[in-house]
């Protein structure tokens, strides 16, 4: 059956039968789906398209940006700006949030998305993803970036579509989660898996283990009882993954297990973690723990840490609830 089940048919469920989500926000849904349709065309003609490669300019975040992160940004920007289902947007690759202009009208829901995550594999044809989040706008006329620093828990919905061999659009509205995969004959997204599950224990590990020498003592005491094996604490072998696309890293948790951990270090010692948490770390948590798993910064739940700031970032430790649960009681224990 789930073949046949359209993402629009979905959507229409979850809103008229099983009443989840309100008419608005099914509309808004649909929108970032076609706009992530539309980046994914993009990513596939790749040299084709004249899209790989640096554009020579740096973001908010101070990294250089690739052609494609502007491309996607402005996708996802013009594809939702006039539908009246938007106050305002935020993006990694902008300072500043982005009001829905006057000649529009305006709704009652915030997006926030991380465009092209992963870029560094653009240009070696590796799996990479759009991440979104959506957030109810409070009460009260305008809008202003206080309006975006809501807890990870206020998400109306959140997901994200990786672009790899298939495309893939993953989400939730708070009742499980949901995958679609693009039938580019049709041209729409098709459910092929719902109230996906994540195994509480796993044998499989996502980090940069380059950085091993700036982590901090929990992480060290976790990753070496895994390196240990059968010999080990641990009992068993663990194999390690690390695809430089938290998309992709988290997919594949989604699929078949794992736990996924990019840790505060010594690097940078002023900054709590690398992730940003409104476009990363909030949906990505969410989706993890709609499909059993956990999701935390190293001392709390990532959806009850109240941003301060729209670039905010912060540690992640995510997937099988055991392996999350442990390495965030070494935090404790240190």
């Amino acid at each position: 059956m789930s073949s046949k089940v359209s993402l629009t048919r979905y959507l229409v469920e979850q809103q008229r039968i099983d009443g989840h989500i309100p008419a608005q926000l099914r509309l808004l849904l649909e929108v970032v789906a076609r706009a992530c349709k539309g980046i994914s065309m993009a990513v596939g003609k790749g040299a084709l398209g004249d899209i790989l490669g640096s554009a020579d300019s740096e973001n908010v975040q101070g990294e250089m940006q690739k052609k494609l992160d502007i491309i996607a940004n402005e996708v996802l920007i013009e594809a939702n700006e006039w539908g009246g289902h938007l106050a305002a947007m935020a993006s990694e690759e902008m300072e500043a949030i982005y009001v829905v202009p006057n000649r529009y009208p305006q709704g009652e829901y915030l997006l926030l998305f991380d465009p092209l995550d992963g870029s560094s594999n653009i240009d070696v044809n590796v799996s990479i993803g759009t991440i979104f989040s959506v957030l109810l706008k409070p009460e009260g006329a305008g809008v202003s970036e206080q309006d975006f620093l809501q807890a990870g828990t206020q998400q109306v919905a959140a997901g994200y579509c990786v672009y790899g061999p298939q495309t893939t659009l993953v989400l939730t509205v708070g009742d499980g989660v949901a995958m679609f995969t693009l039938d580019r004959e049709r041209g729409s997204f098709v459910l092929t898996s719902e109230h996906v599950q994540i195994p509480k224990d796993t044998k499989e590990f996502a980090i940069n283990m380059s950085n091993m020498r700036h982590w901090d003592t929990p992480v060290k005491r976790y990753i070496d009882e895994c390196l240990q094996g059968v010999e080990g604490p641990r009992e068993k072998d663990f194999n390690m993954r690390w695809i430089a696309s938290m998309v992709a890293d988290v997919h594949r948790i989604l699929t078949r297990g794992g736990v996924f951990m990019y840790p505060w270090d010594k690097r940078e010692p002023e900054k709590p973690g690398k992730l940003r948490l409104l476009y990363e770390a909030n949906p990505m948590s969410w989706l993890i723990e709609q499909a059993g798993g956990a999701a935390t910064n190293g001392q709390q739940r990532i959806l009850d840490i109240k941003p301060g700031k729209l670039h905010e970032r912060v540690s992640v430790f995510l997937g099988a609830k055991n392996e999350v649960e442990r390495v965030t009681r070494y935090h404790s224990e240190r």
